[in-house]
């Protein structure tokens, strides 16, 4: 069944716009996906331009080998390894953050609550622990607060209670089906058009994948590996994702005291912040998943750290 799942780039031609594409520059694309973002992105390149990928998805990894470009590559990684890049070599780092819809779309990833596969999330099927395998030991007390710091979710307790009641009377969960039909039981109310299962679905996915701790890591490294003028471009798609992306830019988009010592000269700026950008109401109408997309624009000011 490889191949009928389909991804539709979300603020594609925006995102490389943002870039502001040096012909001979190298560029990252720390989330390969299913490749939209990088094609465009090559085909803005001269001879001498460079794009090197990231992905940690096995079958993202085999639709990037795909492409025959000596100007291109792809490394089965997470973007935490942007660090491994040469510092003060990149003219532009882009992060397109989430889930690709062959990722939700196909049930055997376990990332969708609509179809019934195996509970599983992880991005890189090759390693790692996969969701029944965690909420098959995890505490109540774990859980809740995975489900409530990961997914917002405020009946966080009454989801992790009724996952445990489950263990005892029927064994672990396996399934996404059984996951959701769980959810369903101790959320009472949702937002309207929102499944129950939303909130806790997306908790198990960034806590399984580590997702904010990677993305801060990678925040950090694209300050090293970017040359001055170099962009950062980050698409976001919840409200954890994009409120560290803010600070982030935030933080390094000013001269910084240290009231230590208020004579000395202060850490100067690392960042322009240039500005927030989201999806316009015909890509929304066209790709309905465009619609919580946000992309923050920086550029990298002074020398590499």
């Amino acid at each position: 069944m490889k191949g009928i799942w389909t991804h539709r780039t979300v603020l594609l031609n925006e995102a490389i716009t943002a870039l502001q594409i040096n012909p001979d520059g190298h560029y990252i694309d720390a989330t390969f996906g299913r490749g939209g973002h990088s094609r465009l992105l090559l085909s803005q390149l001269s001879a001498q331009g460079r794009l090197t990928a990231f992905d940690k998805d096995t079958d993202a990894i085999a639709e990037a080998q795909a492409i025959d470009d000596p100007r291109f590559s792809i490394r089965h990684q997470g973007f935490m390894h942007l660090d491994q890049i040469e510092q003060g070599s990149v003219a532009g780092v882009l992060l397109d953050l989430g889930v690709s819809s062959p990722q939700i779309d196909n049930p055997v990833r376990g990332f969708s609550f609509r179809n019934e596969g195996p509970l599983d999330m992880r991005m890189d099927t090759t390693r790692g622990q996969s969701a029944a395998e965690w909420l098959q030991d995890a505490s109540v007390e774990a859980m809740t607060e995975v489900i409530r710091d990961f997914g917002e979710e405020r009946f966080a307790g009454l989801v992790a209670k009724a996952i445990e009641r489950h263990r005892q009377e029927h064994g672990p969960l396996r399934t996404t089906a059984e996951l959701a039909k769980v959810v369903a039981t101790a959320v009472k109310t949702r937002e309207p058009g929102k499944d129950p299962a939303t909130r806790t679905f997306q908790a198990l996915r960034i806590f399984i994948n580590a997702e904010l701790d990677e993305l801060q890591q990678a925040l950090a490294a694209s300050l090293k590996v970017l040359e001055p003028g170099g962009r950062l471009v980050v698409i976001s798609f919840h409200s954890l994702e994009d409120r560290i992306v803010k600070q982030f830019i935030a933080a390094h988009s000013r001269e910084v005291y240290d009231r230590r010592t208020p004579f000395a000269a202060p850490k100067t700026m690392e960042l322009k912040a240039l500005g927030r950008i989201k999806p316009s109401e015909e890509e929304v109408a066209g790709n309905p998943r465009a619609r919580s997309a946000v992309m923050r624009v920086a550029e990298r000011i002074g020398e590499a750290a």
